[in-house]
């Protein structure tokens, strides 16, 4: 299995910066693409940003400009938050695409990390 730890959620005032960081474990498996996903009160599970293995990104366009997803070569991945938005209040989440060859590929999630915006 692969454990995602997140850190770096908390309380910021609009306008502000935050940064998240995601730490794989587990050595048995590969990781293709990563990615941090957000679910707001009340509403479904959204992909924020996603980078792959070999660090092309991809945004969601409520956060270009905004958010800058990054990766190193042990796998651990970062989300820099700026100019954050109340509408950005979420609940932070991990994601990992492993692949192992005896159990094939499998979607990998952390515990999630709150974020909130407020003044």
């Amino acid at each position: 299995q692969v454990h995602l730890l997140e850190s770096g959620g908390g309380l910021v005032q609009p306008g502000g910066s935050l940064r998240l960081s995601c730490v794989p474990s587990g050595s048995a498996w590969s990781i293709n693409v990563m990615a941090w996903y957000r679910q707001r009160e009340g509403s479904e599970r959204e992909l924020v940003a996603s980078i792959s293995y070999g660090g092309s990104s991809k945004y969601a366009d409520s956060v270009k400009g905004r958010f800058t997803i990054s990766r190193d070569n042990l796998n651990q991945m970062s989300l820099q938050m700026n100019a954050l938005k109340p509408e950005d209040t979420a609940v932070y989440y991990c994601n990992a695409d492993g692949y192992n060859p005896s159990e094939g590929e499998k979607l990998f999630w952390g515990q999630g990390t709150q974020v909130t915006v407020s003044p």
